[in-house]
């Protein structure tokens, strides 16, 4: 009876500190997206470069990004630099480089000090059509030139 009862009590306390411990776990800010890829889908040459991610802080404290950083030069990303308070939105504009023809398939990770992730990757794909194709030369009235 008395192991019974000893079990007993170590369970329940085992059980107290794990709730304690998840609940000290889950204080602090959080960053939920609304969607993690972007899908360009097929996109001129030099088309529209921007797309947005947005996001909410479902955390119980600000959160702070402190960088955003592209796979490479052509993603470029602006973020917000100010704190983001609990239940609030905010966006991350992400540029590519549209000059580039071929396939997108890029990220950007987002560094802050939310609980959940404080290194999110965020993704953009998609496919940058052809290039125009250099015609004949023209003069300043519009007519071909000779050469």
């Amino acid at each position: 009876m008395k192991n019974l009862f000893l079990s007993f009590a170590l369970l329940l306390g085992a059980t107290i500190a794990t709730n304690k411990f998840s609940a000290q776990i889950e204080k602090g800010a959080k960053i939920e997206f609304s969607k993690e890829t972007h899908d360009y889908g097929n996109i001129k040459y030099d088309g529209d470069p921007y797309c947005t991610f947005e996001f909410k802080n479902t955390g119980d404290e600000p959160l702070i990004i402190s960088n955003a950083k592209g796979s490479c030069g052509c993603t470029v990303p602006e973020w917000p630099k100010e704190p983001i308070a609990p239940g609030a939105k905010g966006s991350i504009r992400v540029k590519y480089d549209t000059k580039r023809p071929g396939p997108i398939n890029k990220s950007v990770t987002i560094t802050s000090n939310a609980v959940n992730e404080p290194n999110k990757v965020i993704r953009i794909k998609g496919e940058v059509g052809p290039a125009p194709e250099v015609g004949t030369p023209v003069n300043n009235s519009g007519a071909p030139t000779n050469n």
